[in-house]
């Protein structure tokens, strides 16, 4: 049985982007948000060190020198107008949050503290600046409550536990709804509206040592993927150089903005070899192939040699337990280590995607290299490409990508539908949705889907992670190939219609199948290494042939082909990255 629901705007994920658009969307028309978690468990309240803007609360800066720290931390792969633009509108967005009464720490004086993150700079490359905006290493916890807050305020209707399983396009194009499947049910909602934002966040679970939550397996990006729309840089996935050993659970960057350094086996702080200038607060990719050489060359640690160390002992221990007291805590239950008193085993983890949904500007999502509009179709936060990170993110920009391009998808989605009309469905418009699900139900012997997952998150981490390879990456194609072929004879044990988790994981697998086909369909074609994509075979950066995004569309019989749009230049133009 098939239930149909008609909405003006369906919001698709209830975390960070998704909240701050239903929030512009909720005043002005009839919008749902959907989304296969509670909005407060979304991974957004994961992310822990702060959210930029140059406040100069602290120290001066300006939003000149954030945009170039921006552009040159994204190794000008970044669109730089967008970037400008983010980095404008962050002053605003920031004391937005402030006035719906989100918990800053604040200054003797009561203003909005500032501290030091990765790659933030005064005076374009001087020195480190105070940029971060934080509550304590809650930050994203903090805006996911208080965005929460400010839609149940407004009486936004929220629809938990229902799954985005297809996109639904008009023979034009156009955007005519989705179609979504209710967990504790079994049962498929037909969902009309006139636009739809996506905002589902990342796919790190493709990685076996990720910082990501269970749930971020690319529903988004693979929803729209199979209708047609391309995926932009896929190839350009963010390592985190500071996940808990083995885990991957995340120390934030914000230990090493107060202070913390990275320290090899020999208890050498080894950064101030790869990046003399700003040392352990350089970028996030920078940091990990350090790492990744330091193992490389036989100086890790741990079992299997493979790890490295943070450490804060060496801070007043008040200033760990009142500004980090959940990356202490991490350290202690986790791996029974105390921070206070001995580094904490680390090791890079998959942490976050740069590239996903093309997007412009006001979280419109664009189709090939002319960039044509898909009518009523809208992408914001870690899914969307809006290409503000272009190779590599700056810590602390995610938050405030998620609330200023939420923000405009929302606002420019309401503008949309004020004017649109429904588009009309086909006849059973389920079916496609209904059809993946029985086949998975359907069989009773087949491939086991945990089995499936193990193998791709083995493979990825060995093949596609910190440094890649021609031979590595044909290698995981073909392995992908294999996958896919295991992947369409799953059988599942649990065949019943309520809380079928069995049945969403096995769905969600088949997603992070889709977003790997992508990630390395485009790294293979980036013949050159520019930020957290990394060739050994071609070391060097390439302005002249890879100054361009990949965009990766996906055909009818299965095979991925590329195209290629050029990157919007600005007034900074590109150089080295020293540090």
């Amino acid at each position: 049985m098939t239930t149909t629901h008609t909405y003006d705007a369906l919001v698709i994920g209830g975390g960070g982007a998704g909240l701050r658009a239903a929030i512009e969307l909720s005043e002005r028309c009839r919008t749902a948000v959907i989304s296969k978690l509670y909005p407060t468990r979304s991974h957004t309240g994961a992310a822990q060190g702060g959210v930029c803007a140059a406040l100069g609360n602290v120290e001066e800066d300006s939003p000149e020198w954030h945009a170039f720290d921006t552009v040159k931390g994204g190794d000008y792969l970044v669109d730089q107008p967008a970037a400008i633009l983010m980095c404008e509108e962050a002053i605003d967005a920031i004391y937005q949050l402030e006035r719906w009464g989100l918990p800053f720490n604040r200054t003797p004086d009561g203003l909005i503290d500032q501290r030091r993150f990765g790659g933030h700079t005064r005076n374009h490359g001087e020195a480190p600046v105070r940029r971060a905006c934080y509550a304590a290493d809650r930050t994203g916890h903090m805006i996911l409550q208080t965005l929460y807050q400010q839609c149940v305020k407004r009486d936004v209707r929220f629809l938990n536990e229902l799954y985005c399983v297809d996109l639904l396009r008009a023979e034009d194009g156009s955007t005519a709804g989705v179609v979504a499947y209710e967990l504790a049910t079994g049962e498929l909602h037909v969902f009309r509206a006139k636009a739809v934002v996506f905002a589902t966040g990342g796919f790190g679970r493709m990685f076996r040592v990720t910082s990501n939550a269970h749930a971020l397996t690319g529903d988004g990006p693979a929803v729209v993927w199979r209708r047609g729309i391309p995926l932009e840089d896929m190839e350009m996935f963010q390592i985190h150089p500071t996940g808990l050993a083995r885990l991957g659970v995340l120390l934030s960057e914000a230990a090493r903005g107060e202070g913390g350094v990275v320290l090899n086996e020999g208890g050498e702080r080894f950064m101030e070899r790869y990046a003399p200038t700003i040392k352990d607060l350089a970028p996030r990719d920078l940091v990990s192939r350090a790492i990744y050489q330091e193992i490389k060359e036989g100086r890790g640690g741990g079992p299997n040699g493979d790890w490295a160390y943070l450490d804060i002992s060496h801070l007043d221990p008040k200033v760990i337990e009142e500004k980090l007291p959940d990356i202490t805590e991490f350290a202690r239950i986790y791996l029974k280590v105390e921070p206070t008193k001995e580094p904490v085993p680390i090791q890079p983890t998959a942490h976050y995607a740069m590239g996903g949904i093309p997007t412009d500007v006001d979280g419109r999502v664009v189709d090939g290299p002319d960039e044509t509009i898909v009518p009523g179709l809208y992408a914001a936060g870690e899914c969307a490409c809006v290409s503000v990170h272009g190779a590599n993110r700056l810590g602390t920009n995610s938050l405030l990508d998620l609330v200023v391009f939420g923000r405009r998808a929302g606002d420019d989605a309401a503008r949309f539908v004020t004017d649109a009309a429904l588009q009309p469905l086909g006849e059973r418009p389920e079916s496609r949705a209904l059809e993946e699900l029985n086949s998975i139900l359907g069989r009773s012997t087949g491939e086991n889907a945990a089995d499936i997952r193990k193998e791709l998150q083995d493979s990825m981490f060995d093949l596609a992670f910190v440094v890649r390879s021609e031979v590595g990456l044909t290698k995981m194609r073909e392995i992908l190939g294999n996958l896919r072929e295991r992947y369409g004879q799953v059988a599942i044990g649990d065949k019943g219609a309520n809380y079928n988790t069995d049945l969403m994981e096995t769905v969600e697998l088949g997603y992070l199948l889709d977003c790997a086909d992508a990630l390395v369909a485009g790294a293979l074609a980036r013949t050159e290494s520019r930020g957290g994509h990394f060739r050994e075979d071609h070391p060097l950066r390439d302005d002249a042939n890879w100054l361009k995004h990949t965009l990766a569309y996906r055909e009818p019989d299965g095979w991925i082909r590329m195209e290629f749009k050029p990157v919007k230049m600005g007034p900074y133009v590109p150089m080295e990255r020293k540090y």
